[in-house]
């Protein structure tokens, strides 16, 4: 039995496109922190790539939260402790 939980890993893409609005942050700030060109950014927010698990790792720490949170796994945007 498979058991979802929050946004859920098939569909984790708007979860990390919020994070960035929620912030306030272009999708060009997001590219230049993970030091990519904007449209391949894009595509990860769209879907359209999957996100490598490095850039994942940079997210959650971008975004104060743990990559469980991220991939839909949990709701509990509170990052993991050291």
């Amino acid at each position: 039995m498979v058991m979802k939980v929050g946004v859920g890993m098939d569909n984790y893409y708007p979860r990390i496109k919020d994070l960035r609005e929620d912030n306030d942050l272009s999708q060009q700030e997001v590219a230049d922190y993970l030091c990519m060109k904007q449209p391949q950014y894009s595509r990860y927010e769209r879907g359209l790539r999957d996100v490598p698990t490095d850039i994942l790792i940079k997210l959650s720490k971008l975004y104060k939260t743990s990559v469980d949170y991220l991939l839909g796994l949990t709701t509990d945007p509170t990052p993991y402790k050291k």
